[in-house]
């Protein structure tokens, strides 16, 4: 299991657009991902969970990924993230 974090940088947070891209990046893998932030925790894969989180900009989140492709996971949505999830 890899774990990172990450900061939400895009003005208006992890909305629709964003969220969509992160969650059609994540299912590009067959390991296991979870994205918590506080309390609140979820499945990376599914769009309605990552907006039930929530997280505007400046929120820190922590990238859960277990699998075989869990490296090369954590690092792509770690790139996505610096690239603001390819929103502008």
């Amino acid at each position: 299991m890899i774990t990172v974090a990450v900061t939400v940088s895009n003005p208006t947070g992890l909305h629709a657009r964003p969220a969509a891209s992160l969650v059609a990046l994540a299912k590009s893998f067959t390991s296991a991902i979870t994205i918590k932030y506080g309390e609140k925790s979820a499945n990376a894969k599914s769009i309605l969970a990552v907006l039930t989180l929530g997280a505007s900009q400046g929120a820190s989140l922590t990238i859960s990924t277990d699998g075989v492709d869990e490296t090369a996971a954590a690092e792509q949505i770690l790139e996505a993230f610096s690239n603001n999830l390819g929103d502008s």
